[in-house]
């Protein structure tokens, strides 16, 4: 891999949108990504199917404004400043199979700060129609989870994430990072929010 001047755990780098689909190389979300994640496997169950048309009135419902949802300060060389901001992915389906897996998933989805759309009975067509969504939950069977995975591929723009497991921060989640170096301007970032106030 090359290698870029980033240092681990004050720059997380990384792209948003086209370049990647996770949390940012080198941030506090990304060693657990490295590891194997169980997978959540419930019986596929009989649901009513609902319409493309009514499935992206809900998720048009549910867009919102960007939001913060939390920062933090990171470690850094003195004369810099990093900071790590957490904002809300787009909606997240979640598909179940079944009503009661579907709302467990929007639980879940909502917990980490994220925003649900509780789709039970979507099919696997309408997804490649779909926008305005960042991820699809499924704990269902392999056949449909290998559907999903090529309907999301098969879609214009980023590949979105299919997430078979339990649902985790950076699933819901995108991370931001701004890093200032303070020494150009004649002083510590510290000293400098100080005299601004912030």
């Amino acid at each position: 891999r090359n290698q870029i001047g980033a240092i681990v755990g004050s720059q997380p780098f990384g792209g948003e949108g086209l370049s990647g689909t996770g949390p940012k190389a080198g941030g506090p979300h990304y060693l657990t990504r490295l590891s194997a994640a169980s997978r959540i496997r419930m019986e596929d169950a009989d649901s009513t199917t609902i319409s493309k048309e009514a499935a992206q009135a809900r998720i048009d419902s549910c867009i919102r404004p960007v939001q913060r949802c939390g920062e933090s300060d990171l470690p850094g060389p003195t004369g810099e400043s990093n900071r790590l901001s957490l904002f809300a992915r787009a909606p997240v389906l979640c598909l179940g199979p079944g009503a009661e897996a579907s709302a467990r998933q929007a639980q879940s989805v909502e917990r980490q700060g994220g925003v649900a759309v509780a789709l039970n009975g979507l099919t696997v067509d309408a997804i490649e129609s779909l926008s305005g969504f960042s991820g699809v939950v499924w704990w269902g069977g392999d056949k449909t989870a290998r559907a999903l995975s090529l309907a999301l591929a098969a879609r214009p723009g980023p590949i979105l994430p299919l997430i078979v497991g339990e649902i985790e921060a950076p699933d819901v989640l995108l991370e931001r990072h701004v890093c200032i170096d303070t020494t150009a301007s004649g002083g510590n970032a510290q000293l400098l929010a100080e005299a601004s106030g912030t």
